[in-house]
């Protein structure tokens, strides 16, 4: 980036606690810092374990557990959640596991304006923004809002020990994602593209070490070290062509998220590389490549993540619905994004065929 660039970088309020133990150690103290006196800690099923540690060791701070959060947080369970935390008297909410957890977190903050405290369990990142999502009738919305962006975030690397390979490399992948679209973003910064950098390094350098040794805390701290900044990233940028991507095959047509994220990546951003000069130069010395798109897409392939998106269910009578709807309410995107190009995208992807960098 020169300088005789023009950007705006804002820094959001958000208190980050990274230590081995902090999930348990580290919320009650979150919690009389912010003042609050009732919690209801909400998790997915997969969780429910690791959050319910957390309920005890708030004690009488606990307002409740609540373990029904669900991928894409359909409004239907948003709204339950809502109502659980009024009914429970809950002045702050602690949101403990992945993305779904968090989200639901969010929508409850969205709705309620409770304060929430984060304890991600994976690496989604979506604990460092301020943007929420919700999906109705087949239909994944997402916004930006001050109130659902967590007060307090306890990174904790043993949490992670427990995340199963395959979900730590999709959920790595998926952090990987916020970063390369942050680095082309139009309210991108040198902040912003130096924390992507260092979040790509980082994220795929540890991924193969904890593939290979799962319970090698160094190589979980440096992944949700690396996630931390990826999510700073997407948090202060606006989302793009592969976001979007993600949103619609995600809320549509109910594609798992991680996984999703992880085989679209690539040809989102083979598609973009051309348009993107600097973003590509930055990805290349993270990655040691110079063939970013194929070396993210090697990366995956040779950690056992899907390879396509027929692979993940999709139909592909999907694909020409599915372009339609990116095309019809795209995000920016530093390419125009065309019904050809969107479904030349889907169509690679669906097959799992090389990303080749578009001319």
């Amino acid at each position: 980036m020169t300088f005789s660039a023009d950007f705006v970088h804002e820094t959001r309020p958000v208190r980050v606690v990274f230590r081995p133990g902090a999930s348990v150690t580290a919320v009650p103290d979150e919690a009389r810092r912010l003042g609050l006196r009732r919690l209801l800690v909400v998790c997915g099923r997969r969780g429910e374990t690791v959050a319910r540690a957390v309920a005890e060791a708030l004690g009488d701070a606990c307002a409740g557990l609540h373990a029904e959060a669900r991928m894409h947080v359909p409004v239907e369970v948003a709204d339950r959640a809502v109502a659980v935390a009024r009914e429970a008297g809950a002045d702050g909410c602690v949101a403990v596991g992945g993305g779904s957890a968090i989200g639901l977190g969010k929508a409850i903050a969205l709705r309620t304006g409770l304060p929430l405290i984060a304890v991600p369990s994976t690496y989604a990142g979506s604990e460092m923004t301020p943007v929420w999502g919700l999906t109705e009738g087949g239909v994944k919305r997402t916004g930006r809002d001050p109130v659902v962006q967590p007060r307090s975030v306890v990174y904790d690397p043993e949490l992670t020990l427990s995340l199963p390979v395959p979900l730590s490399v999709t959920s790595g992948i998926n952090a990987l994602a916020h970063a390369v679209e942050a680095l082309y973003a139009p309210d991108t910064s040198p902040l912003v593209s130096l924390m992507a950098e260092e979040g790509t390094r980082a994220m795929a350098g540890a991924l193969p070490r904890l593939a290979a040794e799962p319970a090698d805390l160094d190589a979980r701290g440096r992944a949700l070290y690396g996630a931390w900044l990826c999510g700073e990233c997407l948090g202060a940028t606006t989302m793009g062509l592969h976001h979007k991507l993600c949103h619609v095959l995600g809320g549509t047509f109910g594609l798992p998220h991680a996984e999703t994220h992880t085989v679209i990546l690539p040809y989102a951003l083979a598609y973009n590389a051309p348009a993107v000069p600097q973003a590509m130069a930055a990805l290349h010395r993270a990655l040691d490549t110079r063939d970013a798109p194929r070396a993210l897409r090697d990366l995956s392939v040779r950690l056992g993540a899907p390879r396509s998106l027929a692979e993940l269910g999709l139909k592909e009578d999907d694909l020409v619905v599915a372009a339609e709807q990116v095309t019809g309410r795209p995000y920016a995107n530093p390419r125009p994004v065309t019904a050809e190009g969107v479904l030349g995208v889907l169509r690679a992807a669906y097959a799992g065929r090389e990303p080749i960098v578009a001319s």
